[in-house]
């Protein structure tokens, strides 16, 4: 799989809060994922629409300021390529390459509109 949405994250500055909002709204459920500061969504027809998506608290945000909206991750073959050509193509690196244990490597970025994005490269030796 390359180059394809794979998650998406609402930051939260309560996540009991949103937990309990997203529960009400749309039904979802979650999980928690290794910390308390990052849960992520579960919803009862996965099998027809696989939600991937997580609240997590603000302090894992790359930014200083305030982040409105959703931080999305692509899925990419070659995180090292996509790294380098972030940086060719006019965006911000803001996080390097890092590992995400056993799960695999991402990076964050501002493209050139200053929208936040990530890129993650599947890799369970990740560490």
């Amino acid at each position: 799989m390359g180059n394809t949405l794979t998650h998406f994250a609402i930051y939260a500055d309560d996540l009991n809060r949103a937990e309990k909002f997203y529960q009400k709204i749309f039904s979802w459920g979650f999980q928690s994922y290794g910390t308390e500061d990052f849960k992520q969504i579960k919803v009862s027809d996965a099998e027809k629409a696989p939600l991937i998506g997580a609240i997590q608290h603000r302090k894992y945000s790359p930014l200083k300021e305030k982040i409105i909206g959703l931080e999305g991750t692509i899925q990419v073959k070659d995180i090292s390529q996509v790294e380098q050509a972030v940086k060719e193509g006019g965006g911000t690196l803001l996080m390097p390459k890092t590992a995400i244990p056993h799960v695999g490597w991402i990076i964050k970025f501002l493209d050139t509109e200053g929208n936040l994005l990530c890129a993650m490269q599947a890799d369970a030796a990740a560490l």
